[in-house]
């Protein structure tokens, strides 16, 4: 699997191992919002995300090279390096290394808990950018868990409607729907289904 490049947009997603889920209380989608932003928010900017039973759903950029190299991964002097080896990438086998661990522990039970490589997708156009931002907040509709997008709690979607402080990259968002009421009508069009051009979850 290619390393993720510097300065790069990718939809990030993975799955519970098998049918179990990966989140079971509102504890653990707390607990891995934290070791979110201790894992990946050194190395990338958020611009939505989606936490669900079973999976979830990001749309990050990757920090650029300067950001990257200084101080994140002080061991590489070299941007080609630290592609090479991955280390990127690792940051999110560690999240989902220490994430897993304490809800083994909590839980009682052995043995993997997300699937073992992590899907991504590279964002290279306009279109895409706003399609997966709707995709990614709608997903807890098109899976039946709630009726509107609104009405879930455990996506970035309602964080871009309150003015509270976030790390997520709030207004570069709304600014790219041409402002909040852009940003809620764009949401309001049908939830998007399965196609060939977009995704399998």
């Amino acid at each position: 699997m290619d390393g993720l490049q510097p300065s790069s947009f990718y939809h990030i997603y993975n799955h519970g191992n098998g049918n179990e889920n990966i989140f079971r209380e509102e504890e653990n989608y707390r607990f891995f919002l934290e070791k979110y932003d201790l894992y990946i928010s050194p190395v990338a900017e958020t611009f939505s995300w989606c936490l669900m039973p079973n999976h979830f759903h990001l749309l990050i950029k990757i920090k650029d090279e300067t950001t990257l190299l200084n101080p994140a991964f002080p061991k590489f002097k070299t941007l080609e390096k630290l592609v090479a080896a991955n280390d990127i990438s690792r940051q999110f086998s560690n999240l989902f290394s220490s994430y897993a661990q304490a809800y083994n522990k909590k839980y009682k039970r052995m043995g993997s808990l997300f699937l073992k490589n992590f899907s991504r997708r590279i964002i290279t156009t306009d279109s895409y950018f706003s399609k997966i931002i709707h995709y990614i907040h709608a997903n807890p509709v098109h899976h039946g868990f709630v009726k509107a997008i609104c009405d879930w709690h455990w996506s970035s979607y309602n964080t871009f409607l309150s003015n509270h402080p976030t790390k997520i990259n709030r207004d570069e968002v709304l600014n790219w729907f041409g402002g909040k009421e852009g940003f809620i009508q764009f949401h309001q069009q049908p939830v998007y289904l399965k196609g060939k051009d977009m995704f399998d979850d």
